[in-house]
């Protein structure tokens, strides 16, 4: 179940009680008002797509969602036949796969992933959102986020194009039109928070996409190949704003591109890149950001945390978790980390994207008591790794976003992207039950 936090942004960190409701937030598509570090008050409206003057104030879902100043970079490209949703079947093929690929005109017909999960409850239904990152045939070569919806986190409701109305889904998110900015190439998403703040002026809570941008600078490391996605380009991690989750706002951050952080200095273990940047509400005055970045002093790949006070100006506080050991399936490093704080015990879990010497990647789990430093693996193996050959994500498992389902049974949902036989992607579901989150089996249907 889904929380709706409240809070009181200050200067400094407040002892206001913080608020949660379990219930539906109720998020009308009206203009709201954001005050800037700057203290001026910027406009701040659902159909704007950046807080930058002279920009497009047209939602940018609403046109064409090719874009031909995209470079092409070193991905293949692959033409799947698309499985339609009704179609996928309970056969050790599609074991556990819940959302398969677009028809072949939609906006996400080449791929899908970067699944991130939100379950509702309201007085009478409970409603499940994914935002997820897609590209199409026509446009292969650049990233998009879309919204579908779902009423029991396994059957979705999705859309072929940009969305036009509070109710519609479909694209929600293209890459920005602004030469300047870090995220002109893709966008995908990870992690939506629904806040209240200081800092924006509405009548309800709103919803925080964090998200990682790239442009079209290729990253270059001397006798290393990254494969971190995205043709190995440069990335930073953004913010956007939205009453509806579908129409969103760029917000400026500190950095001259837009971006709310920069990469480490020279020698620095971030000095590369910041992608996935994963944010936890920990309390009134203190956000988290989880990210990760590619350590070439140590030869792996990295999660580091920032903290922050009002969710927009950062403080980066050092890695936190770095690669296995040697013949680990995560020994090359961990990447695409998603945390969440168990409501029984207030710890926190991490569960993340590992890569291996041979570059298969499958999922791992962390677990830590304050969130901050004190993180330790839940074992040396995957909690759930590709399946055999001929499933459809036989080449590798990764992406993660966990859920923890309410009730008297412990039981945690574990939504992933795969990736199968010529490079074909799904987004699927694994479900664990039991305390120890650590006994995920692929979705097999539900069980009366």
């Amino acid at each position: 179940m889904e929380t709706t936090a409240s809070i009181n942004i200050q200067p400094r960190p407040t002892h206001n009680l913080t608020t949660f409701t379990s219930k539906w937030p109720q998020i009308n598509p009206k203009s709201l008002n954001f005050t800037s570090s700057r203290n001026k008050i910027i406009p701040f409206s659902p159909t704007h797509c950046s807080t930058k003057p002279n920009t497009n104030k047209q939602n940018s879902t609403n046109e064409n969602h090719s874009n031909p100043k995209s470079p092409p970079n070193s991905e293949t490209l692959i033409q799947p036949t698309p499985i339609s949703a009704q179609k996928i079947s309970n056969s050790s093929f599609s074991r556990g796969l819940i959302f398969d690929l677009g028809p072949i005109n939609s906006w996400d017909s080449l791929e899908i992933g970067s699944p991130v999960v939100k379950r509702f409850i309201g007085d009478e239904e409970e409603r499940w959102y994914m935002w997820y990152h897609g590209r199409s045939i026509q446009n292969p070569n650049s990233d998009s986020i879309g919204l579908a919806v779902s009423s029991n986190g396994v059957h979705w409701e999705r859309g072929l194009g940009g969305v036009k109305s509070n109710s519609d889904v479909g694209l929600v998110m293209n890459c920005s039109n602004d030469w300047w900015a870090f995220d002109t190439h893709s966008v995908r998403p990870c992690e939506v928070v629904i806040m209240s703040s200081s800092k924006v002026r509405a009548n309800s809570a709103v919803y925080w996409l964090y998200y990682t941008g790239f442009c079209s600078e290729k990253l270059a490391v001397e006798n290393v190949e990254l494969g971190v996605g995205n043709g190995d380009l440069m990335s930073l991690p953004g913010l956007a704003m939205s009453q509806d989750g579908r129409h969103w706002a760029r917000i400026e951050g500190e950095h001259h591109s837009g971006a709310l952080l920069d990469v480490g200095s020279e020698g620095e273990w971030d000095s590369l890149f910041i992608s996935s940047p994963q944010v936890v509400f920990h309390g009134v005055g203190d956000l988290r950001m989880y990210y990760h970045s590619y350590d070439v002093e140590k030869g792996h790949f990295s999660i580091g945390i920032a903290r922050s006070r009002d969710g927009m100006r950062w403080i980066k506080l050092g890695k936190v978790l770095g690669g296995g050991q040697n013949g680990a399936f995560d020994e090359r490093g961990i990447v695409n980390a998603r945390v969440l704080r168990n409501r029984r015990d207030g710890k926190y879990l991490m569960v993340y994207e590992g890569v291996g010497g041979d570059r298969r990647r499958g999922i791992g789990m962390a677990v830590s008591s304050d969130g901050l430093r004190d993180w330790r693996r839940r074992s040396d193996g995957p909690v759930l790794e590709q399946s055999r050959a001929g499933g459809w994500d036989c080449e590798g498992v990764g992406l993660p976003c966990l859920v923890q389902m309410d009730g008297d049974v412990d039981e945690w949902r574990l939504y992933y992207r795969g990736i199968g036989e010529g490079g074909r992607s799904g987004i699927g579901l694994a479900v664990s039950q039991g305390s120890e989150v650590n006994n995920f089996q692929r979705w097999s249907g539900f069980h009366l």
